[in-house]
């Protein structure tokens, strides 16, 4: 059953700080550690804070800041008095944030001091008051600065919400990556979060546990994961974010038991040389997103459970495997409280093995998104037919296990035959000298698409397009090896590292751009076809 106790973050903080209040509920890098009543003491005079400041139930407040104690503080105090959380990315500035600022709505901004002049250089829209963390900044026309430690002192008590806080009311704006326009400001409710992580999503994460949260709350896989351990009565470790060499010793040191890991990061450590370090640690359960081949590996080396899941920022973890699936690609089963299909175009459900876009919906009312912040034009496209669309295509097999093959919009069509560019990424990323890739679909003369992909090498490194294509003829369908490569620097990327593809089909074909058929390097396969 859910109540506002077990999902809504300020009853759910003040029912563990008086049951438990001397347990610790959040450890730092710095090595501080705070208990549950020290915690619900720092939310409720930040709380305060931003009350004496004019913020109330419902309002928006932008939060932007690094993880560390004041972006937990102000997450806490945010939805402490029942005002609605907006974290937005550090790397933001221009015009990127000045879009997120004005559609935020929000009047007041919680920002460290060294992001504050990015300000200065925009339209700052309803923007009237900082609270800055750090040395003071330069003062900026219209904008009122407050310094965060001075805010608490001598605060008060908050007032208490006009009304209770309920599971559907808004707690969070998370803006998507924005990897085609602008980027969307996702809505959700309290019940989405902790339906994205309660135990019937995470069924092996328990009150036990410490989680080490090494994502930022502008990611789900940050704040979410907070909520839920705040839900749970459990407790989390705070990191600055993931480093390859400082990951086992932080997790000894922060006794953390349990870990989210993008696949690039799991992917490091199983880089390292293996060392006694590898299982001189607390951890038991990591969860790697997406799970290669490493997978295999991890347990073993590092004494841990592996799992994968399913997630988006609009969705609630609807896909789950068991420990240490051994299905390659897999994704998982879909878990109990949502139903998934696998459509085409039109919302045709497919047949098994068929390769389709993944939607979803919930068996209980809030359990995910409520749509796109002042974008119902979005909203309307992604939720309609009463399912809400995730733009990934899919495909399952006759098990129920669901698998992965790429985002819709960079799905390739050569000649005939559907090409995942995250399969050929995969393939081409094992190449050594290949530091990172991105496969895009560009025009071909004779209709539908070529491969390209383009190359960054490692430092020191060069990539020679023949080698490279030998290397690959070995290794995938002959339909999928790439007709075009081309070396670059870096790769175009958002503020939350996706690559900008859309920008790269732009691009398309360039002078440097080395082709494969222009250098008489037709494959066998394709001459008998």
């Amino acid at each position: 059953m859910t109540t506002r106790q077990n999902c809504v973050l300020k009853y759910a903080l003040d029912h563990f700080a008086g049951a438990q209040p001397d347990e610790v509920f959040a450890v730092f890098e710095d090595g501080a550690i705070w208990t549950w009543a020290e915690t619900r003491d720092r939310t409720r005079r930040m709380a305060a804070a931003l009350q004496r400041l004019g913020i109330g139930q419902g309002d928006h407040v932008v939060a932007w800041l690094p993880n560390g104690p004041q972006a937990l503080i102000t997450f806490f105090a945010i939805n402490y008095i029942g005002a609605v959380h907006v974290p937005i990315n550090t790397a933001y500035r221009g015009s990127l944030l000045a879009h997120v600022v004005e559609n935020s709505d929000a009047t007041l901004i919680i920002a460290h001091a060294q992001l504050v002049p990015r300000l200065a250089e925009i339209d700052r829209a309803k923007l009237a008051t900082v609270i800055f963390a750090g040395d003071k900044p330069g003062a900026i026309d219209g904008l009122s600065m407050h310094e965060f430690e001075a805010c608490q002192e001598d605060a008060g008590e908050p007032v208490e919400p006009a009304r209770p806080i309920e599971p559907w009311d808004m707690q969070s704006i998370i803006y998507t990556s924005g990897t085609t326009g602008p980027s969307k400001g996702v809505i959700s409710s309290y019940m989405h979060a902790w339906s994205a992580m309660n135990a019937a999503a995470w069924p092996c994460i328990g009150p036990d546990d410490r989680f080490m949260i090494n994502m930022p709350f502008f990611h789900v896989g940050g704040s979410f994961i907070i909520h839920g351990m705040l839900c749970r009565g459990a407790s989390i470790a705070m990191t600055e974010g993931f480093r390859t060499d400082r990951f086992l010793p932080l997790a000894k040191q922060t006794g953390s038991t349990a870990v989210f890991l993008l696949g690039a990061m799991a992917s490091f450590l199983d880089r390292m040389d293996p060392s006694p370090a590898d299982r001189d640690h607390d951890l038991r359960t990591v969860f790697v997103v997406p799970l290669g081949a490493e997978g295999e590996r991890f347990p073993d080396r590092f004494g841990t459970d592996i799992y994968t899941i399913f997630n988006m920022s609009e969705i609630a973890t609807p896909l789950f495997t068991g420990p240490n699936p051994t299905i390659a690609g897999t994704c998982g089963k879909c878990r109990d409280g949502f139903e998934l299909r696998v459509v085409d175009a039109h919302d045709n459900e497919l047949p098994d093995g068929q390769v389709g876009e993944l939607i979803v919906r919930g068996d209980l009312p809030w359990t995910m998104n409520t749509g796109y912040y002042k974008n119902p034009t979005a909203t309307v496209e992604a939720w309609r037919n009463g399912w809400f669309h995730t733009g990934d295509g899919f495909r399952r097999d006759a098990d129920g296990n669901y698998f992965f093959v790429d985002r819709i919009k960079d799905a390739i069509r050569r000649r005939g035959e559907n090409i995942s560019s995250a399969e050929v990424e995969s393939v081409v990323a094992e190449y050594p000298a290949v530091a990172e890739v991105a496969a895009v679909a560009v025009p071909s003369e004779f209709g539908e698409d070529e491969v390209m992909v383009v190359l960054v090498p490692k430092d020191g490194q060069s990539i020679d397009p023949v080698e490279l294509t030998h290397f690959l003829i070995e290794r995938m369908a002959h339909f999928m090896v790439p007709r075009y490569v081309r070396i670059a620097d870096a790769l175009p990327k958002t503020p939350t590292t996706k690559v900008r593809k859309a920008e790269l089909r732009r691009t398309g074909v360039t002078p440097d751009t080395w082709d494969r058929e222009a250098a008489g390097m037709r494959l066998r396969a394709e001459r008998l076809s």
